[in-house]
């Protein structure tokens, strides 16, 4: 899997849709003028003409300037954007006709005759990208359009495809029927992988040293290694739904593609949330404020749906519970990133999964094994989302063989025991796995925004640890080349030391000389998460090992 770009695990912003170049400065102005921590935003599909689907051209009356808006995006605002592209073409459009001179268009959709959903209704198809031509010709496109415009990262959508909405299988297979590789029924499902091969591998010849970013609505097995994300579709804004996400995320991920998210809040809105009554909108705000308490802990952390509007102050004033919850959340994310980059630096170099069910690292607890609602985000934390509306406690089971700290009061809790965890309207139940070391970097509103220096090392002690702090470059591949620096911690419980080892590696930018605030956490001495108290100690580090004692 490569390094996702750093900026890719912080807070993602989106909507279905922007609907033009000023709603998308003006949002991202909003989110820094209320000092609330976001990398990156989405331009959701239709930004293009009505009639005019597969042309990857903005329609100039709402977006003067796609370049431009790039830019103060970028330079004034320190904010990336990634784009919605779809494998669609409508009949008529200049890529259309490119892509039908070479014959690499599934046809029978035209032959059909078959309209789309949008105004009177359009004939379109989708292109084969089982084809090498025709993965390169869609770039090109793509690239032309919109690369070079300056945007980030590809939202690949209906990469299932979806040619026409609720049709039978056996009419899809029909309708993709051939491809460059031979039936629809035996490659169809890997429409996906195709797809993001192409995009992939030429951005990468194109713009060798940044890194791609690709989100897709669908999967197939080998994606991860183009870069390639997923989400969980169009799930609706249901309390079942958001505990459905939470087993989702776990099976997609233990199937080994370690990058997964869903629609914070649910895509699909019931029609009671469109124009709510007050006890609906109570409702409504309840549920986006748990499952941004669980977004928070995913692989990748981003709010999206269809309206009412799903930027956090859109959701709640900025007193109420919900927005305070959420603003908590994305700053405790961004605090954690020195261990959550770690954590993506594991998937790279040790083939790891950031979302864990609690069977991959308690296999030997039988308890465990059909736990869908629990699972552990890198090897630290365990997450207890809740699920389930006005509960303000939750059953938590803490496995067996090690003790557990709550995250938030420094509580500590046996292994081997199912408790009643508190669950206020603000916080879900996270607990921490004795022998952790958790490094935590300063207050930031973007993942640059500057070095995580001091870092703040918290050691919860009761059992021997360790952990490895990578770093490199964030953006680019120098890392393939060896730039990239790694620091281990190790915790012995019996000596009561921890022990910063000896740097390995160097990159360009890499900070030399570096604080690190040490915070014993004491099973005999409960404290509660604190980045503001005064450290237990504090030393200043040159790459070369050094101990600490506990006093």
């Amino acid at each position: 899997v490569p390094m996702m770009p750093k900026w890719a695990l912080g807070f993602w912003q989106s909507r279905e849709h922007y609907n033009s170049q000023d709603e998308i400065l003006s949002t991202v102005k909003e989110f820094r003028r209320k000092q609330f921590p976001l990398d990156n935003i989405v331009q959701d599909w239709f930004y293009w003409k009505e009639d005019q689907w597969g042309s990857h051209e903005f329609d100039p009356a709402r977006y003067p300037d796609p370049e431009l808006m790039v830019k103060k995006l970028h330079d004034d605002l320190h904010a990336h954007i990634m784009i919605s592209v779809w494998p669609k073409f409508y009949v008529g459009t200049r890529h259309y006709e490119e892509f039908k001179e070479k014959g690499w268009l599934y046809m029978h959709n035209v032959e059909k005759g078959v309209r789309d959903w949008v105004g009177k209704g359009y004939v379109s198809t989708f292109f084969d990208p089982f084809s090498s031509g025709a993965r390169d010709l869609f770039w090109k496109q793509v690239n032309e359009t919109l690369f070079a415009k300056g945007f980030d990262a590809w939202w690949l959508d209906s990469t299932e495809p979806d040619l026409q909405s609720n049709v039978s299988d056996t009419e899809v297979l029909l309708r993709m029927h051939p491809n460059a590789l031979g039936t629809a029924a035996r490659y169809r499902n890997a429409y996906s992988l195709a797809i993001t091969k192409g995009v992939y591998e030429n951005q990468r010849k194109t713009s060798p040293n940044q890194r791609v970013f690709i989100l897709t609505r669908s999967a197939y097995a080998g994606q991860q290694r183009y870069a390639a994300a997923s989400w969980s579709g169009d799930v609706a804004t249901r309390w079942y739904d958001l505990k459905a996400q939470v087993a989702a995320g776990m099976n997609f991920c233990i199937a080994g593609i370690p990058y997964w998210t869903s629609d914070i809040g649910g895509f699909a809105v019931e029609p009671r949330y469109e124009h709510p009554k007050d006890a609906d909108l109570d409702e409504w705000r309840e549920l986006n404020t748990r499952w941004f308490q669980f977004g928070a802990f995913c692989p990748l952390f981003r709010s999206h749906g269809q309206p009412p509007f799903r930027e956090p102050f859109n959701l709640s004033p900025v007193d109420h519970p919900a927005y305070q919850s959420m603003i908590y959340y994305t700053r405790l994310r961004y605090r954690m990133m020195p261990y959550i980059y770690s954590l993506a630096g594991m998937v790279t170099q040790k083939d790891y999964t950031i979302m864990r069910a609690l069977v991959m690292d308690f296999g030997s607890d039988k308890n465990v094994r059909n736990i869908g609602d629990q699972f552990m985000f890198g090897p630290s934390l365990l997450v207890n989302p809740v699920t389930e509306y006005k509960a303000r406690t939750r059953t938590v089971y803490l496995p067996t063989g090690t003790g557990w700290y709550d995250l938030k009061s420094g509580a500590h809790y046996q292994g081997g025991q199912t408790i009643r965890a508190e669950a206020p309207y603000a916080d879900i139940p996270v607990f921490v796995k004795e022998g952790s070391i958790l490094p935590c970097g300063p207050e930031i509103q973007y993942t640059d925004q500057k070095p995580a220096d001091p870092i703040r090392l918290l050691v919860y002690t009761g059992a021997d640890g360790s952990f490895s702090l990578y770093e490199d470059e964030g953006t680019n591949y120098d890392y393939e080349r060896g730039k990239f620096s790694t620091i281990p911690f190790t915790y012995n419980e019996k000596e009561k030391t921890l022990t910063i080892g000896k740097r390995q590696g160097e990159f360009p930018g890499m900070l030399t000389k570096r604080s690190f605030e040490i915070v014993w956490m004491e099973k005999a001495k409960p404290r509660p998460l604190d980045f503001q108290s005064k450290a237990d100690a504090t030393v200043v580090y040159d790459g070369k090992e050094l101990a600490l004692k506990m006093q």
